[in-house]
C-alpha cells in the first residue's frame, strides 16, 4: 500500500502525522511511504531523516493525495484539500466532525473513508488516540491561561500562585477526564485554588484521592457551576462526549457574572465548545473578549508544542496505522473492534450515529459497510 503524509496546513500547526521510525516500520512491512517536502520541519525532523528511514520525499501535497491509498494526517482536511481527496481513499486523522457541518458534508461528497482518531475506543472506554493530545492540551490550558491573565494580554493581572500575603487565583475546571485531571495537576502545582467539576461521582472520588489538598472536587450542576464562576479567575472547559458535540455548560448569562478580565480556555472547542460564547480561534489570533471575559479557544492547541505532541501522538497512532496498511481498512476493522469504532464516514455514508443526527444525514451502521 502507498501511505501518504502531507504537510499540515492549519494555522500554526507544526505537528506531523508520522515520524521516521514509523516510516521505517511501514517500509519494512512492504509499504511505500510518501512524505511531502518539509512535512516534519515544525517538529525538527528533516527530509534526510525520512529518506534514511526509507520514505520517498515528494514536492507537494497534490502528489501525496494523488498517489496515496492511505492518507495519515494530524488535523482534519481543510477546504483547499477537499478536492484532492479520492473516492475510496482512506484518511486517518482527527476529524472532529461535530464541530463542522461543512467538513462533514465535504467528506460525504468525497467518497473517502474517514477514520477518526478521536472515536477509536478500547473496551474499557479509553480513547487511546485522544488521550495523549488531551494530556498535552490539559497541561497547556493552564500555561496559556496563566499567560492571558496578564494585563498586557487583557487579563485581570492575576498571578496563579499568588505571593505571601496575597491569595492565589481560583481555577475552575469543567470535566474531570484526561484534560481536566492534567489541567488540575498543573494548576495545583502553581499553587492555585483548584475546583474540578464532574457528574461522575466515582471519577470525583478517584481525583479526590490522588490530587493535592488545594484541589477540591465538586459535583457538576448548573447551580454549582454558576456559583464557582463568580469567583473564578481562570476556567478550563474539558468536557467530552465521544465524537459528538460538547454540551454547553456555561451560558452567556452565566458568563456575565464573571470578573472582568477573567480567562476561559475551552479545550472542548474541537467538539463545538462547552461555553455558549465559544468560537474557534487560531494560534495567530488566539483570543477574543465576550462579556468582559478573555476567551482562548484555539482548536489545535498541541500544535504549538509539536516537539512533544508529535511523538506523543505517533506513539499511539502507529499501531492502528499498521493495521490499516497491512490489512486494508475493511479487514482491519473486522479484526479490531476499537479501530472499527473510528470509522465515521465511508463511500458517502455516515456511520457515526450522533453525527448523522446532528446534521440530519442518513445513518448507515458500520456493520453494513463491512459486509
Amino acid at each position: 500500500m502507498i501511505v501518504g503524509v502531507p504537510k499540515e496546513i492549519k494555522d500554526n500547526e507544526y505537528r506531523v502525522a508520522l515520524v521516521p521510525a514509523g516510516a521505517e516500520t511501514l517500509v519494512e512491512s512492504g509499504h511505500t511511504v510518501l512524505v511531502e517536502r518539509d512535512a516534519g520541519q515544525g517538529t525538527g525532523i528533516t527530509d534526510k531523516e525520512y529518506i534514511e528511514a526509507g520514505a520517498v520525499i515528494v514536492p507537494d501535497s497534490h502528489t501525496v493525495f494523488r498517489d496515496a491509498d492511505l492518507i495519515v494526517k494530524v488535523k482534519e482536511p481543510l477546504p483547499e484539500e477537499y478536492t484532492l481527496l479520492k473516492h475510496g481513499q482512506v484518511v486517518f486523522t482527527y476529524f472532529h466532525f461535530a464541530a463542522s457541518e461543512q467538513l462533514t458534508r465535504a467528506m460525504v461528497e468525497s467518497g473517502a473513508v474517514c477514520v477518526a482518531y478521536e472515536t477509536i475506543q478500547l473496551p474499557d472506554g479509553t480513547l487511546p488516540l485522544l488521550t495523549p493530545m488531551s494530556e498535552v492540551a490539559g497541561r497547556m490550558a493552564i500555561q496559556e491561561g496563566a499567560k492571558f491573565l496578564e494585563i498586557p494580554m487583557e487579563g485581570r493581572g492575576i498571578l496563579l500562585a499568588g505571593v505571601p500575603g496575597v491569595p492565589p487565583a481560583n481555577v475552575v475546571i469543567l470535566g474531570g477526564g484526561v484534560v481536566g485531571a492534567n489541567a488540575a495537576k498543573i494548576a495545583a502545582g502553581f499553587g492555585a485554588n483548584v475546583y474540578i467539576l464532574d457528574i461522575n461521582l466515582e471519577r470525583l472520588r478517584y481525583l479526590d484521592d490522588i490530587m493535592p489538598a488545594n484541589v477540591t472536587t465538586i459535583f457538576s450542576n448548573r447551580l454549582n457551576i454558576s456559583r464557582l464562576l463568580r469567583d473564578a479567575d481562570l476556567v478550563i472547559g474539558g468536557v467530552l462526549r465521544r465524537g459528538a458535540k460538547a454540551p454547553v455548560l456555561v451560558t452567556r448569562e452565566m458568563l456575565k457574572s464573571m470578573k472582568r478580565g477573567a480567562v476561559v480556555v475551552d479545550v472542548a472547542v474541537d467538539q463545538g465548545g462547552c461555553f455558549e460564547t465559544t468560537r474557534p480561534t487560531t494560534h495567530s489570533q488566539p483570543t477574543y473578549i465576550e462579556e468582559g471575559v478573555v476567551h482562548y479557544c484555539v482548536a489545535n492547541m498541541p500544535g504549538a508544542v509539536a516537539g512533544t505532541s508529535t511523538y506523543a501522538l505517533t506513539n499511539e497512532t502507529l499501531h492502528y496505522l499498521r493495521m490499516l496498511a497491512n490489512k486494508g481498512w475493511k479487514q482491519a476493522m473486522l479484526d479490531n473492534v476499537p479501530l472499527r469504532m473510528g470509522l465515521n464516514i465511508a463511500h458517502g455514508q455516515v456511520c457515526f450515529q450522533d453525527i448523522a443526527e446532528q446534521y440530519n444525514l442518513p445513518y448507515t451502521p458500520v456493520d453494513e459497510l463491512l459486509r
